[in-house]
Order: C-alpha cells, then sequence, then structure tokens
C-alpha cells in the first residue's frame, strides 16, 4: 500500500530525527536520492555522465539545500553542475558544500530581486536535466514573485527547445498543491519527483499528479514517527487480500447475490454491461429487477441471472436508469429504500445519484463523474461546477461524503475514493482508453459483486466510518482499470471487453496472494 502524508504530518514526523542526527544529514540522505535519479535518467537518455550538464534551480529554504547538496554528488561524479540561485537566501552550509565541490554558481536575480532573463535563458537552455528545488511542502497555495514569472518563463522556454530537457522534482514540483492535489498557479512539469519520507496527496491526485512524472519515495527513516495517513493508494497485493477466493464448501448464496436495478428501454445494454462485470467478478448470483423487455436481452446474453426479488447482499443500483421515467425511478427508490431498512450496502450509478434522499448510509457507494458531483453538491446548496470537481476532486469527494454519509467514487483518469469516517484513497490503475460508452456501467457491477461478496462485513453497523466499503470501492476501481488496460493492449477498447477481461485480472490477482 501507498501512504501519503500531509505536510504537517511530514515535518513533525522528521522534528525528532532533526534532533537527533547532525545538521543536514537528513538533508544529505535526501539529497543522494535526488543525484541517484538524475544519473538513473541520463543513462535512461543515453547521455554521457561525464560532461553531462544539469542545472539546480535554487530556492530559499530545505528543498534548495537538497538540490544544493545534490548538485554537489553529482559534480564530484564528472558532471557539469550549474547552480541557478532564485533566491537572496539559499541554504548556506549546502551551498558551501556544491561550491567545494566544483558546482558553478549563478545569481540569477539582480539587486531588485527581479529576474535576469538572459541569464537563466542561458543556462536553461545548456542544460539536458533540471533539479527542481525551488519550493517545498511548506508552500501554500500559487507561486509568488520572482518564482511564478521564473517558473512560467521555464516552462514556456521549455516548450520551444528542439531537446527537452528532463525535469527532476525535489519533494514536489514546485507550485503544485501538497495536501490536496490543486494547481493553483504555474508549475515547473516534473518527469521525475523523488519524494523524501512519504508519498504526499498532491503526488497521488490530479490535477498535480498529473505534473509529477515518475514518483520516487525515499525512506529516510520517519515510519516509526508517522500517523494515520491521509491518503492510500490499494497495490494489487492489497487488493489480493480484499478479494474473497471460493472454498470447497461455498454454494451460490455464500459467495454472495447482487440485486440489479439498471436498463431501461431507452438505455437497456446498461444493464447488460452492469450484468457482465458483477458475474465476471466472481460472485454467486445477479438478480434483475427490471421491464421485461431489458430482462429478455439481459438472459440472451447470460441466461444465469434471475429474474425477480429475493434475498440479497448488496445492490446495484441506477445505471441507465433515466431519473424521468417515472416507473424506473420507482424501481429505484423501492429497491435503495429496502436496502437502508436492510442494512445492506449498494452502489448508487447514473440515474440513482439524483434519487437519492439526504442522508445515506456509509456502506453506500455514490459513482459519480465530475459533472454528475457537480450536480449532487449544487443540489444540497454547494453550488460547484464541473471544472470545481477537476480542479479540486479529493477536496469536494471528501465534501459530498459528509454531506450524504455515503462513501464516493469520484471517476476519472484517477479515481479518488472518500469515506465519511474520513479514509481517502485514490487510484490510477487504468488507460485512457476506458472513457468509452458503458465503461462506468462494468464498473457499478465490479463494485456491487465486492459488496455482495463482502456482505457479512457490511452488514448493518458494521462499517459504520465506510472504511472497509471504501478499500472495496477502490479494489473494484484497480479491477476495472487493469481490466480496461488488459482489454485495451494498448489500443481502443470496448466496455464489453473490459468486462470479459475481469476473470483474468481477478484470476492474476488471487495468483499472487
Amino acid at each position: 500500500m501507498i501512504r501519503a502524508y500531509e505536510a504537517e504530518a511530514v515535518r513533525a514526523a522528521e522534528a525528532p530525527l532533526l534532533a537527533s542526527t547532525a545538521p543536514d544529514e537528513l538533508m544529505k540522505q535526501a539529497a543522494f536520492a535526488v543525484a541517484t535519479e538524475v544519473l538513473r535518467e541520463l543513462g535512461r537518455l543515453g547521455a554521457r555522465r561525464s560532461g553531462s550538464t544539469v542545472l539546480l534551480l535554487v530556492g530559499g529554504g530545505n528543498n534548495g539545500g537538497d538540490a544544493l547538496y545534490a548538485g554537489g554528488y553529482l559534480a564530484r561524479r564528472g558532471l557539469q553542475v550549474v547552480a541557478a540561485l532564485c533566491t537572496d537566501r539559499p541554504h548556506v552550509r549546502a551551498l558551501a558544500a556544491a561550491r567545494g565541490a566544483g558546482v558553478r554558481v549563478r545569481e540569477v536575480l539582480d539587486g531588485a530581486g527581479a529576474p535576469r532573463w538572459e541569464v537563466l535563458a542561458t543556462l536553461a537552455d545548456r542544460a539536458g536535466v533540471w533539479v527542481d528545488g525551488l519550493t517545498g511542502i511548506g508552500a501554500r497555495g500559487a507561486l509568488r514573485e520572482p518564482l511564478a514569472g521564473i517558473v512560467t518563463a521555464l516552462e514556456d522556454r521549455r516548450a520551444v527547445m528542439p531537446d527537452e530537457p528532463t525535469v527532476v522534482a525535489v519533494d514536489v514540483p514546485s507550485g503544485t498543491g501538497v495536501d490536496d492535489g490543486t494547481v493553483p498557479g504555474p508549475v515547473l512539469r516534473a518527469d521525475v519527483t523523488v519524494t523524501m519520507g512519504a508519498a504526499k496527496p498532491g503526488l497521488l491526485v490530479r490535477p498535480a499528479a498529473a505534473l509529477a512524472g515518475r514518483v520516487v519515495v525515499v525512506d529516510i527513516g520517519l515510519g516509526p514517527h508517522l500517523g494515520e495517513p491521509a491518503l492510500r493508494r490499494l497495490t494489487p497485493a492489497d487488493v489480493a487480500d480484499l478479494l474473497p477466493a471460493p472454498v470447497a464448501t461455498d454454494h451460490k448464496y455464500t459467495r454472495g447475490v447482487l440485486g440489479l436495478v439498471a436498463g431501461s428501454t431507452t438505455y437497456p445494454g446498461a444493464a447488460v454491461l452492469a450484468a457482465a462485470g458483477a458475474l465476471r467478478t466472481g460472485l454467486g448470483m445477479v438478480r434483475y429487477l427490471g421491464p421485461d423487455a431489458v430482462a429478455r436481452l439481459i438472459h440472451d446474453r447470460f441466461p444465469e441471472v434471475v429474474v425477480g426479488s429475493g434475498r440479497v447482499q448488496a445492490w446495484t443500483l441506477g445505471s441507465g436508469v433515466d431519473p424521468a421515467d417515472d416507473a424506473r425511478a420507482d424501481d429505484v427508490r423501492d429497491a435503495l429504500q429496502r436496502a437502508l431498512d436492510d442494512g445492506v450496502p449498494a452502489v448508487l450509478d447514473a440515474g440513482a445519484l439524483a434519487l437519492a434522499p439526504e442522508r445515506l448510509t456509509a456502506t453506500t457507494v455514490l459513482t459519480p463523474h465530475a459533472g454528475e458531483l457537480a450536480r449532487l453538491l449544487s443540489t444540497r446548496g454547494e453550488r460547484t461546477s464541473r471544472a470545481d470537481v477537476e480542479a479540486a476532486p479529493l477536496d469536494l469527494a471528501r465534501r459530498a461524503a459528509v454531506l450524504t454519509g455515503a462513501v464516493v467514487l469520484l471517476k476519472g483518469p484517477t479515481t479518488v475514493v472518500a469515506a465519511p469516517g474520513g479514509a481517502g484513497l485514490s487510484q490510477a490503475d487504468g488507460t485512457p482508453w476506458l472513457a468509452t460508452a458503458g465503461t462506468g456501467d462494468v464498473l457499478a457491477g465490479v463494485l456491487g459483486a465486492l459488496l455482495a461478496q463482502r456482505g457479512e462485513d457490511l452488514a448493518a453497523g458494521h462499517d459504520p466510518a465506510g472504511t472497509l466499503t471504501a478499500e472495496l470501492a477502490a479494489a473494484a476501481a484497480l479491477v476495472h482499470g487493469r481490466a480496461g488496460a488488459r482489454a485495451s493492449g494498448g489500443g481502443p477498447v470496448t466496455a464489453t471487453g473490459v468486462a470479459d477481461a475481469v476473470p483474468g485480472v481477478v484470476a492474476a490477482l488471487l495468483a499472487d496472494r
């Protein structure tokens, strides 16, 4: 599992280590890791290490110190290293160590604190690798001048350079929201981010995560001093532990039964795809409630689906349902009320989102995309646009979880999951090819199956904070994303193909358990 911690928690964990180690010892550990990644990138690019030019972009504080110490390590390995001081208060000891190792130092601010653009441009053009040590986890909000102008100018320069330099960020790309993943202003986009002690939420959540490149977490001994993470990301091993593999004594009812209210005469295929996702995930039975025409369509594809009501361990509601269709809306409301009365988990997808009551339970999962989440928040008095959600998905998913009392799975290129009790997860396991009609219906079926399989663990009152429910939602996102990548093979994919790939993903996960 990848655990991400907010800046305040990381600084608190560093405090006892800083008090018990020699001055700059942690900084030197961090710097060595940065230097190692610079060398790795040069090797990947096929550049000669001896004679390769590295530009250190040095701000004030510890991140600038990390960059300077890293430059010293690189200079001693034979690289040409230049430090561009973008501050009038560089880390004194690190600057002296860099000079002593042979790093050339250039001041790029004039006496009034304004950038000397011609100097910076010349240095940038000559370097194949830029090390971003401008700001770290202590920065809040958008970059201020002169750094905002420097970053903007560097990004503009980079865009027209014939050989775009590789950018290695120290801890976080300068300008990103460390704790929330927002991008409040200009950002120096990284190809690699070397983050110290633990991942930060902004490295796991868009839009900031899309600017971080490959993330390398460097262990500097903070583990014993860190508390509960602010955000988690499940690995395949974590998901394998959540998947209930069948045993010899199982039968269809112990494997989980999912009630499905999906599809309509307008969108019949949504019910087929949701059923496909559920069946492919390995539960014992799907019970379908809906129009006869849709039921026949499902039976043509999946004769094992049982039509009619009965005992279930979870529900998937709303895929392909138009809330304006009174009959289908009533079906969704009735099933949801049954789930709430029985203490049974439920997935509310697509049309069901607009039919949900003000308050739900922590074993209910809402699965909106950005536009749907904006509407959900707006109907609850929080005027929100799709652009607002895309700019701050973690914060607004958390807000929706608090307002509704349900777990919120916000779909997107990075899936964000927020529980009303505070647990948060993010997953990025899919492929852009998944952005096609019907794949969300498959996800709703996969998630419903996982909830049904763990129905006893999610019975009324067993998961009051929604922690396990949120983990199962994140697990569904991983299974769905990996199925999409497997079905795609690098090319276009259909929702049916995604559903058909799910059993192989589940088998691979369980095989490695």
